[in-house]
């Protein structure tokens, strides 16, 4: 059984969350557009902190794009969005 893409974000974003987890923080995948951006929704300490698009360009984009290097970008979504897949 091959993974999907989504398998292998979802894989990449484990791997960091423990970090994030440290300084009260989390993330969770919104989605996968078509043109493969993943967007994702950073939670509790994340959603406020003054590092988050730090954290964004350094942790989890290049994270995501090591693991899947079909993906054009990462981005964060307004914790108050609300997405319908």
């Amino acid at each position: 059984m091959s993974k999907t893409l989504e398998d292998t974000v979802n894989e990449a974003l484990d791997q960091l969350r423990p970090f994030l987890e440290q300084d009260g923080g989390d993330m969770e995948l919104v989605e996968i557009t078509e043109d493969k951006v993943v967007r994702v929704r950073l939670l509790g300490a994340c959603r406020d902190c003054s590092m988050s698009a730090m954290t964004m360009k350094a942790g989890l984009e290049e994270a995501v794009k090591r693991a899947a290097p079909e993906v054009i970008r990462v981005e964060a979504v307004d914790p108050s969005d609300t997405f319908i897949n």
